[in-house]
């Protein structure tokens, strides 16, 4: 029965409190409050680094070598990054890291993005033994293949080329296993009306695949541009022309040269911080896809 108001009452507003559902309380446990100390101690000690890195590039040489150690600049300072600049072809460096990185990227999105839309949507011989073989890739380490690369590009006469830093590296087994994972939980009702319709395999894949798989699409691209931003071991073997260097190996061929480098932890935090900021800032652009693709990927 439903109460009823007396004649003349004013009806009250509603309650602004959040309604919950019965026997669901807001857990303040200590438990609770142990793991987000944990976490916050976590990130600290992961991003101390960090932040040690970006402020000793801006400052000044006594401020690097006082004791105790200065966290915060009290005077900030661009000339570790001047010096920098005058000391190493910086720019040259720059454009060669970057040209690798998004050719090797584009490159992943493109054909893993293939191979992974046709181990999960297309019905072919074969097709369990080539997925079996990527899963197999993934278990190889990777330095073991630097040898054959390395003999392979040397036949192709790709040696200190853009080529044979970009081509070991244009497809990657992670990133075909991410694509197919994703693509499973594409609907197979709506690949087949489009078949019905006349749609060919291409139109399919690049008008209708492609723009579902957004955020698998920013979650590979943000790991095949680190992994290749980041990559020292093979530029350093496959490029013996100092202008073909990518800015990890001038960097770290820099700070060994003592006629050079001569010793300043400035330029080196200065140096280093470049190479870290595009990565922070392709992976701040990219958080929201980047942490949708990892947690959707595989379900169907």
């Amino acid at each position: 029965m439903s109460a009823t108001r007396a004649p003349g009452a004013v009806p009250t507003a509603p309650s602004k409190e959040p309604i919950r559902p019965q026997g669901v309380k807001k857990d303040r446990s200590p438990k609770r409050l142990l793991i987000y100390v944990l976490l916050t101690a976590g990130l600290l000690i992961m991003s101390a680094p960090f932040l040690w890195m970006a402020l000793s590039a801006f400052k000044t040489s006594s401020e690097l070598s006082a004791s105790p150690p200065v966290w915060v600049p009290t005077e900030w300072t661009l000339d570790n990054f001047r010096d920098l600049l005058d000391k190493l072809d910086l720019p040259l460096y720059f454009m060669n890291s970057v040209i690798v990185a998004v050719l090797v990227t584009v490159s992943n999105l493109v054909f893993c993005s293939m191979l992974g839309y046709a181990l999960a949507k297309l019905n072919f011989v074969g097709r369990n033994k080539i997925f079996g073989l990527v899963l197999g890739a993934l278990m190889v380490p990777g330095n073991l293949m630097l040898l054959p690369l390395f003999v392979l590009m040397s036949k192709l006469q790709l040696i200190d080329s853009y080529a044979g830093l970009v081509l070991p590296f244009a497809a990657g087994a992670f990133g075909v296993f991410l694509m197919r994972q994703f693509m499973q939980s594409i609907p197979d009702e709506l690949l087949e009306a489009a078949r019905m319709d006349g749609a060919g395999e291409w139109y399919i894949f690049w008008r209708i695949v492609m723009p579902l798989v957004k955020p698998a699409l920013a979650t590979l691209s943000i790991f095949a541009f680190l992994g290749s931003w980041n990559n020292f071991v093979w530029p350093l073997i496959a490029t013996n022309d100092p202008d073909k260097y990518t800015l990890p190996v001038a960097l770290a061929t820099f700070a060994t040269d003592p006629n050079k480098a001569g010793g300043s932890n400035g330029m080196l935090m200065a140096g280093a911080f470049l190479v870290v900021l595009p990565v922070l800032i392709l992976f701040i652009a990219l958080q929201r896809h980047f942490t949708q693709g990892i947690a959707t990927a595989g379900m169907k």
